[in-house]
């Protein structure tokens, strides 16, 4: 548990608005990739996702052909795992799980294979680039999930450095229709000064579809807490979030 968390406690918890009962992007399913390590530090991050006020949490861990090498057979296991830990300790939260996949090619070879994908909601997919560089993989994915009944859902967009030299890079994302979803601390500077301009910038612009944590540990559950006061956090309160469409 994080220093932050042991001096606050419950008695400075800050529920979310009614606008945001839903998590769909985080990192919570022990040992599978970057994100929880343990299953005593899952349960403690899912406790606090409660008492934030979600109701219902989609964790998303990374599959990249080169270093996360998940598949239903190792995450719906331990999904199972931690549903059951859910129960033992009794936390008021819904759990499922669907995948984060990075464009490289063995993401190109399970389109191209038509191999079924880990999904959020209604055949929405999650996908992610390098951070740096635009990936030979990008429009091609997009065209292949499309063609196959999918909607890509790109994850953090204002992470991307190589949209960064003009916010027609965005623009023309968008216009492809591929949906986005911001990283909440992203507003608070968490990750960097330009990504928090972005970020902002694509709320102005009524660009953003979906909000999330992508928790890795407890310090975005701190850094999220502290969002919650912004300026940008309370002007997503006015845009159609598809976040609670999940909830059924």
């Amino acid at each position: 548990m994080s220093l932050f968390h042991k001096i606050f406690g419950k008695k400075d918890i800050v529920a979310l608005p009614d606008f945001l009962k839903v998590d769909m992007h985080s990192h919570l399913l022990p040992d599978l990739d970057d994100g929880s390590k343990t299953m005593e530090e899952t349960v403690e991050m899912l406790k606090r996702f409660s008492e934030l006020g979600y109701k219902k949490l989609i964790t998303t861990p990374h599959i990249m052909g080169d270093f996360y090498k998940n598949d239903k057979s190792t995450i719906s296991p331990t999904l199972a795992a931690v549903k059951e830990q859910i129960k033992i300790h009794n936390i008021p939260i819904e759990l499922e799980a669907a995948a984060e996949y990075y464009l490289d090619e063995w993401f190109i070879e399970k389109l191209e294979k038509e191999e079924p994908l880990l999904t959020i909601g209604n055949r929405h997919v999650l996908i992610e680039t390098s951070y740096i560089n635009e990936s030979s993989q990008l429009h091609k994915s997009i065209f292949l999930l499309r063609s196959l009944g999918y909607t890509p859902i790109l994850a953090h967009p204002e992470r991307y450095t190589y949209l960064y030299n003009s916010f027609d890079n965005f623009k023309r994302l968008y216009e492809m229709e591929v949906l986005f979803q911001i990283n909440l601390i992203s507003l608070n500077g968490y990750y960097s000064k330009q990504s928090k301009i972005f970020a902002e910038k694509l709320i102005d612009n009524n660009m953003v579809h979906f909000v999330g944590s992508d928790c890795h540990g407890h310090r975005h559950l701190d850094g999220l807490k502290m969002v919650m006061a912004s300026k940008y956090y309370k002007k997503l309160e006015n845009m159609n979030l598809h976040n609670n469409s999940l909830l059924a």
